[in-house]
């Protein structure tokens, strides 16, 4: 797309949420994370607070735009139904060790600071019942740590990093 293209849509799709929601997205995830170079500075100008595209650190960080900033809250390429699964041929029950492995291992290696560790799910692919026993069996190993952890969604993440890195 052109930025103008690009500009257009992203506020067509603002109001349209608004629409249907009452209120303004503050989040956006590009489709297939695709992503021009211009996209963060189009979300932060288009009133966007957060975006899930970049897939490079544990933590958020704040993304420099050309108008300001927006927080980029970690988006997992790996742990993602529809890359590991569909694309890479992943079976359920490798994906649910996949996922116990990563949750493990980040716990083992979060104390000197917190780690988000992001879980991507679509309905259509991890709802299925046949591979919802191999999701389920991930998701009770997590929840037996409950009382340690956070669980929450990207724009809780955001606005408590936001709160807590104003400056």
């Amino acid at each position: 797309m052109t930025e103008s293209e690009e500009s257009a849509y992203l506020r067509q799709v603002a109001v349209q949420m608004r629409g249907v929601s009452g209120h303004a997205p503050a989040g956006w995830a590009s489709p297939w994370i695709a992503e021009t170079p211009l996209t963060p500075d189009l979300l932060h100008e288009t009133g966007y607070e957060y975006l899930l595209d970049w897939c490079m650190d544990d933590q958020p960080v704040w993304i420099r735009t050309r108008g300001g900033r927006i927080v980029s809250v970690p988006y997992s390429q790996e742990l993602n139904d529809s890359s590991a699964i569909i694309g890479r041929q992943v079976d359920a029950r490798d994906f649910a060790s996949m996922i116990i492995d990563q949750f493990d291992e980040m716990r083992r290696t979060s104390g000197d600071q917190p780690l988000v560790m992001s879980v991507i799910l679509h309905s259509f692919i991890s709802g299925q019942p046949f591979r919802l026993r191999a999701l389920r069996r991930a998701l009770e190993h997590i929840a037996q740590a409950r009382s340690e952890l956070w669980l929450t969604q990207p724009g809780a993440i955001a606005r408590h990093f936001r709160e807590a890195n104003p400056g």
